[in-house]
């Protein structure tokens, strides 16, 4: 069964012993995110978090949500995420020839009709309470600021709907949301979001941009909108494949845009076309650096609508691990079967949380071929949604990118600095500070794989040190009787 509401999810994490509840008063300015990030050091991610007592409001805030492997499979309904991932690949490898990639084109004319897409009904929990216009007062919130640089508190947690002003055509993103007034947000989203680019279309078409950004609800709805789905494919359709369920959705009271039904709470708005942008202040960024003042719109809020009784959830930007690198760790298993299709030699791939969970990526390959590890590191870095880390190592496919002692070992085993090192001018990252232009970077490849002599290794290469499958089988099973203990 798919989690309608957040407060199903918090009842079976509550009954997993993966939720901790803190009575004690707890201040939103800098005191929520020092106690969260020292949680979210843990080597398995920590507890979440349910603060019962937030200063100056009476709405609870639930920290830490998905910020663990565990935690993460409870709202993915599986048992580990190498299960999400096959699950996911029997749907590629559906009943249909076109599979579930042809049903999530926007484009598709069946995908009405699709049993997980989105549903619209009449009524719903988020708007169990509505406050429209002066009513409206963002402060009512508990929004923490979490970083002592910050100016304004930040939504971190919400999925944000934009509509193209041309095609109509709906994105959800997930972009950190700064409150700086009672009924004014600013959106920092840059050029390679499709909100800035709705954005942009809306200043030259000389239209309004509504926007609806929607606070809890399913957790999954966080992956929904952060996952990296290639452009044209519709991501409502593809948080109803995540929940196994559609998605309900109901009519904003303010913008012509359809909420989550779910949701806990629902701010709605819109952004001016003629209004000239704001010097926005900086903000914590998932890089574990904050980010720099630049000029940004602002949403002007014209309803808020909740639950009777709401709880507001927080993602904590912080320097690796926290919950934002647990988060991509689930959709890189999630969307191992679509790489796979793309470049089918790949058999696993990982971003290690020490590259940040983005600026490094392991790959392990099946090798045949001379330069197949160019090939491979090639294509990823021209897909957008999949080649933006800065360093990418090919590793064969013995090698388990899962452990980074492995992959580093192969590195200093097989690589050649001047035969394996790859350079790859282009685009990278809007938020890598050390890119002279913003945006604008290197990305470098290692090709950490067994060479060919066709590949201009004239030696041999040497056999790797390894026991036979059958006796390291044997010595497995004989080691409690061996008294060696966890030694293993």
């Amino acid at each position: 069964m798919a989690h309608e509401f957040l407060t199903d999810f918090l009842a079976k994490l509550q009954d997993a012993g993966e939720l901790v509840r803190v009575a004690a008063p707890v201040d939103a300015a800098l005191e929520l995110s020092a106690i969260v990030e020292r949680v979210t050091r843990a080597e398995d991610g920590g507890p979440a978090l349910f603060f019962e007592n937030v200063k100056n409001s009476p709405i609870p805030v639930v920290a830490n949500l998905l910020g663990s492997r565990r935690r993460l499979c409870l709202a993915l309904r599986v048992d580990s995420l190498d299960q999400a991932s096959s699950a996911m690949d029997r749907l590629l490898n559906g009943e249909t020839a076109t599979g579930w990639l042809d049903a999530l084109k926007l484009t598709a004319p069946a995908s009405a009709s699709n049993r997980f897409a989105p549903r619209v009904i009449k009524t719903a929990v988020c708007q169990q309470v509505v406050k429209l216009g002066r009513d409206v007062n963002l402060w009512d919130l508990p929004v923490p600021r979490c970083w002592p640089n910050e100016a304004n508190p930040t939504l971190t947690a919400a999925q944000t709907l934009t509509r193209h002003p041309l095609t109509n055509v709906e994105h959800w993103g997930s972009y950190p949301l700064q409150v700086i007034g009672p009924r004014e947000v600013v959106p920092h989203w840059h050029r390679q979001h499709e909100g800035y680019r709705h954005w942009q279309t809306a200043v030259r078409e000389r239209k309004q941009l509504p926007v609806a950004m929607s606070l809890g609800g399913d957790p999954l709805l966080g992956l929904m909108a952060s996952a990296p789905l290639l452009p044209g494919l519709d991501r409502g359709l593809f948080g109803g494949l995540l929940r196994g369920a559609s998605l309900d959705l109901v009519r904003g009271r303010s913008v012509e845009l359809d909420v989550p039904a779910g949701a806990e709470i629902i701010i709605e708005g819109y952004i001016d076309h003629a209004a000239t942008p704001q010097m926005a202040p900086s903000i914590a960024s998932d890089s574990g650096h904050y980010s720099l003042p630049e000029e940004l719109p602002v949403i002007q809020v014209t309803a808020v609508t909740h639950r009777a009784n709401p709880v507001l959830p927080v993602v904590i930007a912080s320097r690796p691990p926290n919950e934002s690198s647990w988060m991509s760790l689930a959709l890189d298993r999630l969307f191992l079967p679509l790489v796979q299709r793309l470049i089918p030699e790949v058999v696993d791939w990982h971003r290690p949380f020490s590259g940040g969970s983005r600026h490094t990526l392991f790959v392990s390959i099946r090798k045949d071929a001379p330069h197949q590890a160019r090939r491979v590191l090639n294509a990823l870095w021209g897909a957008t949604a999949f080649g933006s880390s800065k360093l990418t190592v090919v590793v064969d496919a013995d090698v388990n990118v899962q452990r980074e002692a492995d992959v580093w070992f192969a590195v200093g085993s097989h690589t050649h600095p001047g035969r394996d090192l790859i350079f790859n001018p282009g685009s990278t990252q809007m938020d890598d500070h050390a890119a002279p232009v913003r945006g604008i970077g290197h990305a470098v490849g290692l090709d950490a794989t067994r060479k060919f002599t066709d590949e201009g290794h004239p030696r041999a290469w040497p056999l790797p040190l390894q026991h036979s499958e059958e006796l390291s089988t044997s010595v497995a099973e004989r080691w409690s009787e061996l008294g060696l203990g966890g030694q293993h």
